[in-house]
């Protein structure tokens, strides 16, 4: 892709920055950020302060912006979310994470434009009818996710194949269900940052890293399952979307192999040069209800389209991030 701009939403977040750094590098398109910064001390900021952005949008500026600038735009990368699994505000969540999303689809639909957005994981519930990946109406409908982040992802999801069975789509439109993240740039998420970024600390200074006692007689202490996936991965697959614009649907973007809390723990020990030192505590009551106890990624519908780049595993991904950012004195990429 060459000339025009790139809109990435949310891209002073974990996912956003990680996308917005590989642009900066390796597109001519100027590379505009959409987000709110917040406290400075929380370091957001620093996600972007290495990369010569064009332009910086506050959300409720976006649509004036848009009317000033849509002409240059040629693909939207919208990740701005509320992703806390825990916000309590279900009206915010709604407004953010689907009527936002909805008005922007529509705004690419209308002007010709492509979009690429993340769905969640947090679509599939408690697992009950598998991580297939479908995105056929049918199937989207059918899912029954366990919080209010979940739900307004599904629903945007439902919004968009709605529309692409109407042939009312933007020229390119696609959905990633991100499935557990992992990478540099999380240090402003506080409790939601991944699992491997939030024992780093307590790694580092020798001290026992805890995990979840599991609650459920199928699974070990520490043996709930989840399908961890490196931020660079991410960052490749939508890199190779923007170079594959006559792709289009929904898609798991997963490492499609299903790793314990245990074996993230050893591996982030290992890329430390040290021995597992792990104790289990309770899970709090208010997440035993809602607790995935398993996730994996189907990855073929993707492999399918095309992509065929291989995916990180936990070991490889836990040692670049430790080695490479977490163990840094400026873990920013």
């Amino acid at each position: 892709m060459s000339g025009g701009a790139i809109l990435v939403t949310g891209g002073a977040g974990f996912i956003g920055s990680n996308i917005v750094a590989r642009l900066c590098v390796e597109s001519a398109a100027e590379v505009v950020v959409c987000d709110r910064l917040r406290d400075a001390s929380l370091g957001k900021w620093r996600n972007l302060a290495k990369h010569p952005i064009a332009d910086f949008v506050a959300p409720e500026a976006l649509t004036d912006w848009l009317a000033d600038n849509g002409e240059r735009v040629e693909v939207v990368i919208h990740m701005g979310a509320i992703s806390s699994t825990m916000e309590p505000d279900a009206d915010r969540i709604i407004h953010t994470n689907f009527s936002l999303s909805r008005d922007l689809f529509r705004w690419c639909a209308d002007h010709g434009r492509r979009l690429i957005y993340a769905s969640s994981a947090a679509t599939y519930g408690n697992g009950a009818l598998g991580f297939d990946g479908k995105d056929d109406l049918k199937s989207l409908i059918a899912l029954r996710p366990l919080n209010a982040y979940g739900w307004s992802k599904a629903l945007f999801d439902i919004f968009a194949a709605r529309a692409a069975a109407n042939g009312q789509t933007p020229a390119q439109w696609v959905g990633l269900k991100f499935f557990n993240v992992y990478g540099p740039n999380e240090g402003h998420k506080g409790a939601m940052k991944s699992v491997a970024t939030q024992m780093w600390p307590r790694v580092a200074a020798g001290e026992t890293v805890r995990l979840f006692k599991s609650h459920n007689p199928d699974y070990p202490d520490g043996g709930q399952l989840r399908d961890f996936v490196y931020v660079r991965d991410v960052v490749d697959v939508v890199d190779w979307l923007i170079a594959h614009p006559e792709v289009n649907g929904v898609y798991n973007l997963g490492s499609g192999q299903a790793r314990s809390f245990r074996d993230m723990a050893e591996a982030v020990f290992a890329a430390a040069g040290a021995k597992p030192n792990i104790e289990y505590i309770d899970m709090p009551e208010a997440l035993r209800g809602a607790y995935q106890y398993y996730t994996q990624a189907d990855m073929s519908r993707l492999r399918a389209a095309g992509y065929d780049a291989p995916l990180t595993s936990v070991e490889d991904g836990a040692g670049d991030y430790v080695r490479g950012f977490l163990s840094q004195p400026d873990p920013y990429r």
